[in-house]
């Protein structure tokens, strides 16, 4: 199942995947964040086996900044939540200075990003840049291909149908969560 898939099924029966961010008030928010592939289908297996729909991933408020980033940053600045934007030509000029012209703006970073500020971390600028000169030689393992299409094109099932193939498995497998677990069910287990 694709991402869109997954959500679908989550949206009806309450699993979290949109990330939330704590405000300085105290108060939890949605942003417009949301978690990556693996951890939503861990939340689902966990919530098929307990019938618990979860926590969905939360920012702590003391590495969220509302604020824009000062114009001037330094190394040992830190990468606050909110701040890796592409409007933020400051940020990006100063992980390409830390980085020997290297860096570029895109998923590793992103990704490496999220993973930071997940664990509650806003880190310096300078360990920002190391991690991702690390993370982008190391690619390959932190962005997945589609995991499906490598299974069926070693079992050779992967030919231009692929995408029917894709939909029809996809279909069955969201017919056979919604049998074991119909979203009234859901419902009423969210409910107690």
């Amino acid at each position: 199942m694709n991402l869109e898939e997954i959500r679908g099924f989550c949206s009806e029966r309450g699993v979290p995947y949109r990330i939330v961010a704590e405000s300085s008030n105290g108060k939890v928010k949605a942003t417009k964040d949301t978690d990556r592939k693996p951890i939503v289908l861990a939340r689902v297996r966990a919530f098929l086996e307990t019938g618990q729909v979860g926590r969905p991933t939360c920012i702590p408020a003391r590495i969220v900044r509302e604020e824009n980033p000062p114009a001037r940053l330094g190394p040992r600045d830190r990468l606050y939540y909110r701040w890796y934007a592409k409007e933020f030509e400051g940020v990006l000029r100063l992980l390409r200075d830390l980085t020997g012209g290297r860096f570029k703006d895109g998923a590793v970073a992103r990704v490496l990003a999220m993973e930071f500020w997940t664990r509650g971390e806003a880190p310096p600028f300078e360990e920002f840049a190391r991690s991702w000169t690390k993370a982008k030689a190391e690619e390959h393992r932190l962005l997945t291909p589609e995991y499906a299409y490598l299974t069926d094109l070693r079992h050779q099932r992967a030919d231009g149908d692929w995408k029917a193939l894709r939909k029809a498995k996809a279909k069955s497998a969201l017919e056979t969560l919604a049998r074991i677990l119909p979203v009234r069910a859901a419902e009423g287990r969210l409910s107690r």
